[in-house]
């Protein structure tokens, strides 16, 4: 197979003439400088970016298209029906803030799936869908750089031609169109990153401050607790704010502030455009995924929607008391929980960075029992287990080269809730990847061709 091959040319070049020190060796000088770290910790622990054929890449991004068309028929019957929104397992307070309309039309016009590529049917699944606070854009595209300069890319480049996938000019187009839709067409946005300062991905907020400014922006990177909000204009300091790029949780920005907070008022009396809106929450719920693959729900997709489903999508469903189907077979929701423990995941509705992810597997009985008692108190959905394959990826242990296996985490970045640009990539020795909970490797995908 092409890709197998241009992974052990790579492997081969790193083996011989020092590339593996040499390459090392920049690659930590380039993160320092590029400030590559999560919190404390480097970004990327190997040596060897993800690759993608064409073919490859090119079949992902048709599946995602279809997949979003899918969502779509979701969110705009979620819109339409408050009986079938209720599958979402929103909040009352998510409820209230879900009549605002944005002034824009897509949901989330920056988003990214969480996928696997795996062995059985279909060949791909999406685990999935960060539609609130995608993050990685930026992280992305200066790995790539980075890649791109190392020396064992140099004699790699004799042999392959490597394209990279980046994505920052994605989140740039996407918060520019959002702002002129809202009707800021008069004047250029003051743009401002929003998070708290604290959060360990400040670093990629640098990152995307500085590709902002050098297309022209005004920018600066904004602490929520920074902002007033008076005279109807939004204000950290002297700077007014007309656009935002929110990194924050809109859950953390209402726990902290309630509906007074700053953001919220200006957001709800036009005064600043957000992106991505309140009402991203809606897919952003894990129960997104419940909704498309719950047999209750198929008059709303096509025919080709509903296989794309069925092909992608994990069997995933509410945690409730009720039957429904399994592959086909029906059964009574509960007992059957309980009697696959170990071909199942609870996954809480909307946490991130693996919090609230419980493998079946992983636990016992007892543990298992009782996550099950707290899911029907809160929503939760059950999801099921995937098996992951795994790619060789060499990296640097006291001096001497070693390739292991790890499981490759796929993460297309996805815009306007339609198309696919640009794809991260995370890597992990165990089940639960995920950069956020303290395990893995990030690495930029690039796209290889053998030279003619």
């Amino acid at each position: 197979m092409a890709l197998w091959d241009a992974i052990e040319t790579y492997h081969e070049l790193l083996a011989g003439d020092d590339l593996a020190g040499a390459s090392q060796a920049q690659l930590d000088d380039q993160l320092r400088r590029r400030g590559l770290f999560f919190g404390q910790r480097a970004l990327c622990t190997v040596l060897r970016p993800r690759f993608f054929t064409p073919d490859q890449y090119r079949f992902l991004q048709a599946r995602v298209q279809l997949m979003m068309h899918a969502f779509a028929k979701a969110y705009d019957a979620a819109i339409a029906d408050r009986a079938f929104r209720a599958q979402f397992g929103l909040s009352d307070w998510e409820e209230e803030l879900l009549q605002h309309d944005p002034g824009y039309r897509a949901p989330s016009p920056t988003a990214r799936l969480d996928a696997f590529f795996v062995t059985d049917r279909g060949g791909l699944r999406f685990m999935e869908y960060n539609a609130e606070v995608p993050a990685g854009g930026a992280y992305n595209d200066a790995l790539s750089d980075t890649f791109l300069g190392l020396p064992v890319m140099r004699e790699f480049l004799r042999q392959y031609e490597v394209r990279p996938l980046p994505s920052r000019h994605g989140v740039l187009h996407a918060l520019l169109d959002c702002y002129r839709q809202w009707g800021g067409r008069g004047e250029a946005p003051r743009l401002a990153i929003l998070d708290w300062r604290e959060v360990p991905t400040y670093s990629e907020f640098v990152l995307f401050k500085d590709y902002f400014q050098s297309q022209g922006l005004e920018c600066a990177i904004v602490d929520p607790r920074e902002l007033e909000y008076r005279d109807g204009r939004l204000r950290a300091g002297d700077y007014q704010i007309t656009l935002i790029y929110k990194r924050v949780l809109i859950n953390e920005l209402v726990a902290r502030g309630g509906f007074d907070q700053p953001v919220i008022r200006a957001v709800r009396d036009g005064a600043v455009c957000m992106v991505n809106p309140f009402r991203c929450k809606i897919l952003h719920k894990k129960a997104s995924l419940a909704v498309l693959s719950d047999e209750r729900n198929a008059g709303v997709f096509t025919p080709a929607e509903r296989e794309a489903i069925d092909a992608h999508i994990p069997w995933t469903r509410r945690v409730e008391d009720r039957h429904t189907n399994f592959h086909g077979e029906t059964i009574d929701l509960l007992p059957f929980i309980v009697e696959r423990r170990e071909q199942l995941v609870l996954k809480a509705n909307d946490e991130y960075g693996g919090r609230g992810v419980i493998l079946g597997w992983e636990v016992s009985a007892e543990e298992w029992a009782s996550a099950l008692q707290v899911a029907l108190e809160a929503p939760v959905v059950v999801q099921e287990r995937v098996s992951l394959t795994s790619e060789p990826y060499p990296s640097l242990v006291d001096g001497a080269l070693q390739v292991g296996d790890r499981m490759v985490d796929t993460n297309p970045f996805v815009f306007y809730g339609d198309y696919m640009d640009g794809c991260l990539t995370r890597l992990s020795t165990q089940a639960l990847l995920n950069v956020t909970a303290g395990g893995g490797s990030t690495v930029p995908t690039f796209m290889v061709e053998r030279r003619g």
